[in-house]
């Protein structure tokens, strides 16, 4: 028997799934498109999320832990299916790999600028790999134990309360902003990760506390993004922020430690655990899914999309090609988060009235 999560393993397992390179130019994007107390945004996303695990949780209720592919294969010939399944492949497995590529770019800009970002994105990759041949329990406790190693950067956004001023953020709202769905998206891709929980479903029974979890993983998150963004906005004022390219390493290099000279870079290496996780979560959700297509060795899947997908990260070879392409999945990514979970709760709802699931 699979072990099951835990609550305490899946709310950081949820939390280290969100984290994502949006963080970077989080600030700068709120003041870009929302003006003045941008951040406030980040509140009303929040709530749409939680709104969307609510779906998601309620989908767990009705199918008690089924797989999603068990769902729509109850209702749904298989062969139908195939279709659907080769799209989630691709978005999932091309999502993954550009938010890595994304990371890669940005560290090679700033740390080792005449070193090959395809050679940085071959050791991530290794790692991904070697996570995504592990069990999702044993996943799980790497991310927990990721968590531990940077949660403590929290703390340093204490440093700038000394220069943080209310004065900078205005008493006015969403005002001198470009307000776009664009815009909208791409803070809200800031979230995406949680609709992974569809596929971590069979791996929790009732003591884990699904929806609670999941939704506790999200409020740590949106907490750490709106603690951020009030301070960047404190900081800098909303002004600065929009002319900021990545306003959280500007933030870095403003500390100033006496026994560590250039910490932006040293901080920043330690956000590639997150990025880690969230692209073995990512490849891990693709590669479960071909599995319902291909029924082969899980290795030899894992493999197969790692290094498909690492052989596709060369054709964007700059940060803004790289940033469009995970534009570009981020809507269909958001239409997957909410359609899925409403599709599902149709098909166990026709399910439960034919008697073909147990009441919970």
């Amino acid at each position: 028997m699979q072990e099951k999560l835990s609550p305490f393993h899946l709310t950081i397992f949820i939390y280290m799934i969100q984290t994502g390179i949006v963080v970077f130019t989080l600030p700068q994007l709120l003041a870009e498109n929302f003006g003045t107390n941008g951040w406030l945004i980040l509140i009303v996303i929040s709530l749409i999320v939680s709104l969307n695990i609510g779906m998601i949780s309620v989908v767990f209720r009705l199918g008690n832990g089924k797989s999603m592919f068990a769902i729509m294969e109850q209702s749904i010939p298989k062969a139908l299916l195939y279709p659907f399944y080769t799209l989630l492949v691709c978005v999932w497995s091309m999502f993954g790999c550009l938010i890595t590529k994304n990371y890669v770019l940005i560290f090679q800009m700033i740390a080792f600028p005449t070193t090959p970002p395809m050679l940085f994105k071959l050791a991530v990759d290794v790692l991904v790999f070697l996570l995504m041949i592990k069990t999702v329990y044993n996943i799980s406790k790497a991310a927990t134990v990721f968590f531990w190693m940077i949660i403590w950067m929290v703390l340093l956004l204490f440093f700038f309360f000394g220069d943080f001023e209310w004065a900078r953020l205005t008493p006015f709202v969403f005002q001198n902003g470009q307000p776009s769905i664009k815009g909208f998206v791409t803070i809200f891709t800031s979230f995406l990760g949680y609709e992974l929980s569809l596929l971590l479903m069979p791996y929790c029974d009732r003591k884990t506390k699904f929806a609670r979890s999941v939704l506790a993983g999200n409020a740590i998150l949106a907490f750490n993004y709106l603690f951020f963004s009030i301070v960047a906005f404190g900081f800098y004022g909303y002004e600065s922020l929009k002319n900021l390219e990545f306003p959280l390493l500007n933030l870095l290099a403003y500390v100033q430690l006496p026994f560590i000279q250039a910490i932006e870079n040293l901080m920043y290496g330690g956000f590639l655990f997150p990025i880690i996780i969230t692209t073995v979560m990512y490849c891990w959700s693709a590669k479960e899914t071909l599995q319902q297509m291909i029924p082969a060795s899980g290795k030899l899947l894992a493999f197969l999309i790692v290094f498909l997908v690492y052989w596709i990260s060369y054709i964007p070879e700059v940060l803004s090609e790289v940033q469009r392409w995970i534009g570009y999945l981020s809507y269909v990514e958001l239409a997957v988060s909410f359609g899925l979970p409403a599709v599902l709760i149709v098909l166990l709802l026709v399910q439960r009235r034919k008697g073909g699931v147990a009441d919970a």
